[in-house]
């Protein structure tokens, strides 16, 4: 019999130290988060690229890091046309791996990677990271920084 007792007292002792499999359900910020770039991978894969471009918020403040600093919407929106002047240099988007971290009720913070399916004549693949930082507006969450980084070779 106390052989039982210990045993028990044992497995409920460990039991109490295992961390909870359960994830907590996603935020009503965090949902509206993700559903910005999930309407931003749709936009782009349909070629839309000022549909896209709803995502960032529309300021002459907002910045872009990758090779170089960028500042302003307007600024974005040239790139983007630059950059990608087709639907085949464009390609297919997906964003992978999204983590959303609240800051607070204003701001957030993302990271995640991206792939973007190319054919050779489009650019070929491309692969990389982002951080983004979004902020709650009136018109929804918006990007305010974009860091992206390349990691295709």
């Amino acid at each position: 019999m106390r052989l039982k007792q210990v045993f028990a007292l044992s497995l409920f002792a460990l039991l109490l130290t295992l961390p909870a499999t359960a994830q907590k359900p996603a935020s009503a910020d965090e949902t509206s988060i993700r559903t910005v770039l999930s309407k931003q991978a749709a936009d782009w894969n349909k070629g839309d690229l000022d549909a896209f471009a709803a995502g960032y918020k529309n300021s002459p403040d907002i910045l872009f890091i990758g090779s170089t600093v960028r500042r302003g919407y307007d600024g974005m929106i040239a790139s983007y046309r630059k950059n990608y002047p087709n639907k085949a240099a464009m390609g297919v988007l997906a964003f992978t791996n999204v983590e959303v971290h609240p800051l607070d009720a204003h701001f957030a913070t993302v990271i995640g990677n991206f792939h973007l399916e190319r054919t050779a004549a489009g650019g070929g693949n491309a692969d990389g990271f982002y951080s983004l930082v979004l902020e709650k507006t009136p018109a929804g969450w918006k990007i305010i920084l974009d860091h992206t980084t390349s990691a295709t070779h």
